[in-house]
């Protein structure tokens, strides 16, 4: 699947360091630093509603670290996925009384154009379930040869296939991964949040409450493919797991995403990897903070969203909301509202004035590039990073060539358009 136009990043004298970031499952800072090619995995939209500030948010906190990267003379490689199909965006195209191919693919156009128009680096592998159903079901093949899926019946299935499960305790005993490893959760909390994030707890036949889903056996009605495991569905988290795997190997550099996918997700996506290839999924698990809107996390089943393409169309320009979320740290969570982005439109206004100002036959100087690859490399402190350029700005000193292009290639805000 094609992603979108790749923006133009300018090539900066010299290179910054790879960043640090704050791992989760250790809840310590480690370096980004790689031999070889520098992997990420990002897991993307469930396309049944358009882009909203939460998802900015999230796939522009990656940018800065592929933009870091670069910086850093790194090799890239990333890869994101999206859920074109699953349980939310078939309800949605029932109550809208669409196909749900057309949303998923209306919506997945439209996220592209938010990406582009945010500026936001696209991954070298954009990956639809949909076209990787054999792959998933021939890896859940392989993990119940090895020992770490178990049926549950099911009298709702067209055949009366079983569904089929991840067996936790045995990947906890026979692997690397544990439960909570990525986490860090109590029982009681993943029960929870099991519960509200598309688990089944409940589900009689299961194991362990936790079991996560990995094939669904067929229903009348709903999407199945004919596979190796016979007609069904994948579950969300082997989905990842296996486009993660199959485009990166084992042990990659970041796994991303936002917060709300810490658990399950996150969890059981590495859990699934781990038991696939023996190696832990990736060394660092970095995660971005939620966004509120009128005091409840923006989210799509709230209905409390704040679209970037609404905003766009109502005329703010894209830099101003980009600089509105690059003006609070990734990992933290916050809370949107009007000012936000009229204090971005100030700012921008300031940074284009003393862009006009710029010295064209001036010697490139690295004061403030220094300044922003030191913010970037320390957890991705974007906020350190614009405090970095209001000084530049208010300093009264007009800018040279080096200053400009290192706004535009490491906070992705061209000044000269």
């Amino acid at each position: 699947m094609k992603s979108w136009s790749r923006p133009w990043v300018p090539r900066l004298s010299g290179n910054g360091r790879p960043p640090r970031l704050f791992d989760t499952s250790t809840s310590t800072f480690l370096p980004t630093v790689t031999s070889g090619t520098a992997s990420l995995y990002v897991c993307g939209i469930t396309p049944y509603d358009a882009t909203h500030l939460g998802h900015a948010s999230t796939y522009l906190a990656f940018d800065i670290l592929v933009r870091c990267w670069l910086d850093a003379g790194y090799d890239v490689e990333y890869v994101q996925n999206t859920t074109d199909v699953d349980d939310p965006l078939l309800e949605r195209a029932t109550l809208l009384g669409v196909d749900w191919r057309d949303l998923a693919a209306s919506q997945t156009e439209l996220f592209r154009g938010d990406m582009e128009a945010l500026s936001i680096i696209p991954p070298d592998h954009y990956v639809p379930v949909t076209a990787v159903i054999p792959e998933v079901a021939a890896a859940v093949d392989a993990l119940m040869v090895s020992g770490f899926v178990y049926e549950v019946p099911c009298a709702e299935s067209i055949d009366f296939a079983p569904d089929l499960y991840f067996d936790s305790a045995e990947a906890g005993e026979t692997t690397s991964w544990h439960l909570g490893l990525e986490s860090n959760l109590d029982r009681a909390e993943m029960l929870a949040l099991f519960g509200e994030r598309g688990g089944d707890p409940d589900r009689p036949g299961k194991r362990d409450p936790l079991d996560p889903l990995l094939w669904r056996a067929a229903r009348e009605g709903e999407p199945a493919w004919d596979t190796v495991l016979g007609l069904g569905r994948p579950g969300w988290h082997i989905e990842c797991s296996v486009i993660a795997v199959n485009r990166l190997g084992s042990s990659i550099t970041v796994q991303g995403g936002g917060a709300d996918l810490l658990f399950p997700h996150h969890e059981f996506s590495a859990a699934h990897a781990t038991a696939l290839t023996g190696e832990p999924f990736a060394r660092i698990y970095s995660h971005a903070g939620m966004i509120s809107y009128e005091g409840e996390k923006m989210s799509k089943s709230l209905g409390n969203l704040v679209l970037v393409s609404r905003l766009v169309q109502r005329g703010a320009d894209p830099r101003c909301i980009r600089l509105a979320l690059l003006g609070h740290h990734y990992r933290h969570d916050w809370e949107w509202t009007d000012e936000a982005l009229a204090a971005a439109d100030r700012r921008l206004a300031l940074w284009l004035g003393w862009a006009e100002q710029e010295r064209p036959d001036a010697q490139a100087t690295d004061s403030l590039t220094s300044a922003l690859r030191a913010a970037l490399s320390d957890d991705l402190d974007t906020v350190a990073a614009l405090d970095a350029v209001d000084r530049a700005v208010s300093s009264g000193q007009a800018p040279d060539r080096g200053a400009l292009d290192a706004v535009h290639a490491l906070l992705g805000i061209d000044l000269r358009s």
